[in-house]
């Protein structure tokens, strides 16, 4: 994450090409001094707009949550390639058909990760003991970082083992499939994402109208 000011970039002449938006993906140049909370930013080249993303509405918010979500998830001047990489190839994917969906979902895992908030998912995380797998519900913990026994308390959410199987393939780098389960393993993650952030971003409504307030239980 880099903060600046593009001076000059509205002169003729600037080194700015092609336009400076929300979503697009080009080569930056900046002079970084410490002390200084803004970079200058002296240079901009255009590479990529991602025109599917000012097409399709889905795909749009889809898109600006996974960028509100990075701006709040990471520190300044704090190199994450691997969000970056990620961020990137999610924004090629939403730009095809069908795809936003697996896209957000890769990269909501992606960057929950890289930022040490990766789920636990394979035992109880508060107890260690294996998870009852024919059970018809494994609860989850936000607070404790992972699933849990299904005990009603407040402290859980009630989750289809299906959603939590789903989030296990992904943790292994096997494809995700087109189920029905996608949608609740998106929606599971996001509520994780609000209450490591201790706050839900803006965007994370446009993507998801109908969530829950965080007071509310998941559904299996």
């Amino acid at each position: 994450m880099l903060r600046g000011i593009a001076k000059g970039a509205k002169r003729p002449k600037a080194s700015f090409s092609g336009g400076f938006d929300p979503l697009t993906c080009g080569q930056l140049v900046a002079i970084i001094k410490p002390g200084r909370e803004l970079a200058l930013l002296t240079a901009w080249h255009l590479q990529e707009v991602f025109r599917a993303l000012r097409q399709n509405l889905a795909a749009n918010r889809a898109a600006l949550y996974m960028a509100d979500l990075t701006h709040r998830l990471l520190t300044d001047q704090d190199p994450h390639p691997d969000v970056f990489d990620a961020l990137l190839s999610s924004l090629q994917r939403c730009g095809l058909r069908g795809e936003s969906s697996r896209a957000l979902l890769a990269f909501q895992w992606q960057i929950l990760d890289s930022c040490g908030y990766r789920p636990e998912l394979q035992h109880d995380v508060v107890t260690g003991e294996p998870l009852d797998e024919d059970a018809e519900a494994i609860g989850f913990s936000a607070l404790h970082g992972g699933t849990v026994e299904d005990t009603g308390q407040s402290d859980r959410w009630r989750v289809r083992p299906a959603t939590i199987e789903l989030l296990r393939s992904l943790a292994t780098g096997s494809s995700i499939e087109d189920s029905g389960s996608l949608d609740k393993a998106n929606r599971l993650l996001a509520c994780y994402s609000r209450e490591v952030l201790g706050e839900e971003p803006p965007a994370m409504r446009w993507a998801f109208p109908d969530l829950a307030p965080h007071t509310q239980t998941i559904r299996p």
